[in-house]
C-alpha cells in the first residue's frame, strides 16, 4: 500500500529546541552563505547561476511573502543518496533562501549534513555540502544550539510526537501512480490553500516528493506566513526552513 506522508516537525522542533550539546562536531540545520547590502531580486538571480555552474539543477522556487525568495535545488548526489535511504525523498533537495532584513539581504540554505542525520540518511552528504559552500560561500552555521550526528539520528522532540519513522499518513491509494495523480489534482486545484512549489521523482524505486506551499485563509495553522512569524523571530532568518514536504 502505497502512502502519502508528510513531514516537516523535525525542523520546526529543533528550531526552538533548547536540547543539551552532544560531545564531538555539532550540526546546525542551516548556512549562513552571505549578510550584506543589495535586493533580493539581484542577490537570488546571483544565486541560481551559481548553483546550476556548480552542478545543481532549480526545481522550483518560492516566494512565501514579501521580500523572500527560496530557491530548491537537486542534483545527482542528492537523488542517488535519496534512492539508497528509507523515506530517503525527505533528503533529496537542499533549500536556499534570500531575505531582507531591514537594510540587508541575508542568502542562506539549509544543512546537507544536518539533513542526512536527520532524516536518517545512508550518506552523509558531505560533498554536497562542499559544493553548495562552493557556489554560495559560507559564513556560520545557525538555526538550532546543535546537535551530534548520532543524536540527531536518534532525536526524538518530546513525549507524544512522532519519530522520523512514524510520518503522519495523509491518505492511502492502490498505487503509487494513483497516489501521486490524486495530490497534483488536489494541488492544482489548490485545496485548503496548498498548491505545489516542486516535484522531485527518486530514481529506482516509485517514490516522489512534492514541496508545498501554504496559504490556507481559513486555518492560520496551515498558513506559511503565519506560521514563520511564530517560529523564525532571531535576526538571522531561517526561511529556507520552507517549503513543507509530502512523500508519495
Amino acid at each position: 500500500m502505497f502512502k502519502r506522508m508528510a513531514q516537516g516537525w523535525i525542523l520546526a522542533s529543533l528550531l526552538i529546541s533548547a536540547a543539551a550539546l552532544a560531545d564531538g562536531a555539532l550540526l546546525k540545520p542551516f548556512i549562513l552563505a552571505s549578510n550584506g547590502p543589495g535586493t533580493v531580486a539581484a542577490k537570488a538571480a546571483a544565486a541560481k547561476k551559481a548553483l546550476q555552474a556548480n552542478g545543481f539543477t532549480i526545481a522550483g522556487t518560492y516566494s512565501p511573502y514579501a521580500n523572500a525568495e527560496i530557491i530548491i535545488v537537486t542534483n545527482a548526489a542528492l537523488k542517488n543518496n535519496a534512492a539508497q535511504s528509507p523515506m530517503g525523498g525527505f533528503g533529496a533537495m537542499q533549500r536556499v533562501a534570500v531575505t531582507q532584513v531591514k537594510n540587508a539581504v541575508q542568502v542562506s540554505y539549509t544543512n546537507p549534513v544536518y539533513m542526512a542525520n536527520a532524516y536518517r540518511m545512508k550518506g552523509d552528504l558531505k560533498g554536497v555540502a562542499a559544493a553548495l559552500r562552493k557556489a554560495l560561500g559560507e559564513e556560520r552555521a545557525f538555526g538550532a544550539h546543535g546537535m551530534s550526528a548520532d543524536a540527531l539520528r536518534h532525536y526524538h522532540y518530546m513525549f507524544g510526537m512522532e519519530y522520523f519513522t512514524d510520518p503522519s499518513t495523509l491518505a492511502e491509494y492502490s498505487s503509487h501512480d494513483a497516489a501521486v495523480k490524486a495530490l497534483e489534482k488536489g494541488l492544482a486545484a489548490g485545496r485548503s490553500g496548498v498548491t505545489q512549489v516542486y516535484r522531485i521523482d527518486i530514481p529506482g524505486k516509485r517514490e516522489t516528493v512534492f514541496g508545498v506551499a501554504m496559504r490556507s485563509a481559513a486555518n492560520k495553522y496551515q498558513d506559511d506566513r503565519y506560521i514563520m512569524h511564530v517560529i523564525d523571530f532571531k535576526p538571522l532568518k531561517s526561511t529556507a526552513y520552507l517549503p513543507y514536504e509530502i512523500l508519495v
